[in-house]
């Protein structure tokens, strides 16, 4: 008589079924909401969304609520200005959290804990303690109401730091050992050596950084004035105010600022799950 297979990578049908009912409440709970923001995006005014049983598809879809954005506030001159600030972002966040993790994982120099222990110590505080401070910095630097006034605080994160760290460490030893005997020096070594093996994380490094860049609200509300300087998330507080009544075009203001991210990713998803999955190390 043959024996069912047992062990911790055998599950029963029901763990199997729970496991899979809890997949759908997760799906539900994060998707949700997005397919309801664009199906309200699609609705048209004859459409009546308040409803008891309001339908879930759009009897008469059209694109009519994007048109309006684009005539009620200048839509693409602030998606413009919030890819300049995501840019700046994602190019101080490859570029520095890759030195910076690349010369704590690999470089041995004085004071390298501490300097590690003081970028910990940083994830404690949360952004409302320093915001003020960043404020008189960037106001000081003279980059108030301007764009890269936006982008200065976020061009190197300090969790992208530690990411970047882990996954240099994750290089084994001995590949670095060899290229010091051929002769190479640290920069060879970062380029030859760490970045083929960590473009896993820096793809998840990137992928945070132009997510973060581009949905912040609160510091450009803060740092900017001028409204030809607004960033997208910004701008469309506007839509509120103008069309209090009408949160089909709310809906489609949400879903012109959420395209670019769905874009990133996608150009992006096979280096992150690459990254998240591996650590550094390819496969």
């Amino acid at each position: 008589m043959k024996r069912r297979p047992s062990g911790f990578n055998v599950m029963s049908p029901r763990e199997k079924a729970g496991r899979y009912l809890l997949l759908c409440l997760v799906l539900v709970i994060t998707v949700g909401p997005f397919l309801w923001q664009l199906s309200t995006s699609l609705k048209g005014l004859s459409e009546d969304i308040y409803t008891d049983t309001p339908s879930f598809l759009p009897t008469d879809p059209t694109l009519a609520n994007y048109t309006r954005v684009g005539e009620q506030i200048p839509v693409w001159d602030y998606a413009v200005n919030s890819l300049i600030v995501a840019v700046i972002v994602v190019a101080g966040n490859a570029f520095g959290a890759t030195l910076a993790g690349f010369a704590l994982a690999r470089l041995r120099f004085r004071g390298v804990k501490l300097v590690f222990a003081l970028i910990l110590a940083t994830l404690v505080l949360p952004g409302e303690v320093t915001i003020i401070s960043q404020y008189v910095t960037v106001r000081s630097l003279g980059f108030a109401d301007t764009l890269i006034g936006v982008a200065l605080p976020g061009t190197v994160a300090m969790l992208n730091i530690l990411l970047m760290r882990a996954a240099f460490q994750a290089i084994p030893s001995e590949m670095d050992d060899s290229a010091v005997v051929d002769g190479a020096n640290a920069w060879q070594r970062l380029i030859r050596v760490g970045l083929p093996n960590v473009k896993g994380m820096l793809s998840v490094v990137t992928i945070f950084a132009f997510i973060g860049a581009w949905d912040d609200f609160l510091w450009p509300l803060i740092v900017l004035n001028d409204p030809d300087n607004y960033t997208l998330t910004v701008g469309l507080q506007y839509l509120d105010g103008t069309f209090t009544a009408n949160p089909r075009v709310i809906a489609a203001g949400t879903m012109i600022a959420f395209i670019p991210i769905v874009i990133v990713f996608a150009v992006l998803q096979r280096f992150f799950f690459r990254g998240v999955a591996s650590g550094a190390i390819k496969g």
